[in-house]
């Protein structure tokens, strides 16, 4: 059941040179672990996997190891632009109290599917932790499809797909032609804050947020109607969080979140650079989202 329920993104909280700030990453975990989330996803695209050290991501993973305790489970990205970084990556997870993974085919010259495929089973074959395909063309830029995730689900370890959700009107079948291209049980969750909602109905069996990072508490009552088909609780739920969804489509969930970080207190650190932290002007819209959402 590890990749089922509500998984949590925090951001990595880290100054100009890279470096973890360990107990602001404490804080943002002990908050999802209060909120009863049912897993941490640690080192994704909000936790700036791509921006940190091997060496920060393995003090990243320790803290979050001592600070939950077992308690709720961590879920650590492992993409790299090179296979044997990624198996290093794996190991490193592994080693310091990871529960499960999560791969994204990182590329930079474009990758087949043959070559996504084997780069997957590389990964997989290096520990014994359960491996969750990242599927995130908006910034790999290459499209896990069906059929390469049939081949991938073949793969003992690989157990469980993150996928972009979508508009309404396709989910449903979306999801169908998805169960059937994978074995009985294998896992099939869903990303994008602003869609997931109609994911959930139509039978996801996770929400991989970035909000819940940050928010946890209401989005924990947003996918617990969602689970339990409450569709009126969920459409109460997810109006108030719609001043949220249209800064993330505008913004980027990224930037927005370091924002809510910040106005909260639970972070002092901008974006890393090139990414430019919100203008005060956008910040002040992030507030007024924060007010709305205090009627959860």
């Amino acid at each position: 059941m590890l990749f089922h329920g509500l998984s949590a993104f925090p951001i990595t909280p880290a100054d100009a040179a890279g470096r973890v700030d360990t107990d602001a990453l404490g804080g943002l975990l002990k908050r999802i672990d209060k909120a009863g989330a049912d897993s941490v996803g640690l080192l994704g695209s909000t936790g700036s996997y791509m921006y940190l050290s091997r060496a920060e991501k393995r003090r990243a993973i320790e803290t979050a190891a001592d600070c939950l305790g077992g308690r709720t489970p961590v879920i650590v990205g492992v993409g790299a632009l090179r296979t044997d970084e990624s198996i290093a990556l794996a190991r490193d997870a592994r080693d310091a109290g990871a529960q499960g993974l999560l791969l994204a085919p990182v590329s930079y010259t474009p990758l087949s599917d043959n070559e996504v495929f084997e780069h997957f089973s590389a990964v997989a074959a290096a520990t014994d932790l359960p491996l969750c395909v990242y599927n995130n063309p908006g910034t790999t830029h290459f499209s896990i499809s069906n059929a390469l995730l049939a081949r991938l689900s073949a793969i003992p370890s690989i157990v469980a797909v993150k996928n972009p959700a979508l508009p309404a009107a396709d989910m449903p079948a979306a999801h169908r032609a998805t169960l059937d291209s994978v074995p009985a049980g294998f896992a099939v969750g869903y990303s994008g804050d602003w869609l997931v909602t109609e994911a959930i109905l139509a039978g996801g069996a996770a929400w991989y947020s970035v909000i819940a990072g940050i928010l946890p508490e209401p989005c924990v009552k947003l996918m617990r109607a969602a689970e339990n088909g409450d569709r009126a609780e969920v459409e109460r739920i997810n109006a108030l969080f719609e001043p949220f969804w249209a800064l993330f489509r505008e913004l980027s969930s990224y930037r927005v979140v370091h924002a809510v970080a910040n106005l909260l207190e639970l972070s002092a650190y901008d974006p890393p650079r090139p990414i430019f932290p919100l203008s005060p002007a956008d910040r002040q819209r992030v507030k007024a989202a924060l007010d709305v959402l205090a009627a959860v």
